[in-house]
């Protein structure tokens, strides 16, 4: 795993860039370079960073 997907852990807050409307989510596991998180207007969702850059949130 390689990428900014390396650098997720659980409790950081990411975005998609290619969902806005998704709102704020929050990692709750990073493994295998899948990450769960649990978007505001999306509910829990499993991305796989290969395919897709999450964006962090530092201040939110």
């Amino acid at each position: 795993m390689s990428g900014i997907g390396a650098l997720l852990e659980p409790g950081m807050l990411v975005r998609h860039p290619a969902q806005p409307d998704w709102g704020l989510g929050q990692v709750q596991s990073n493994i295998g370079g899948k990450v769960t998180v649990n978007f505001e207007h999306a509910g829990k969702r499993v991305i796989e960073t290969s395919r897709i850059n999450l964006t962090p949130v530092f201040d939110s």
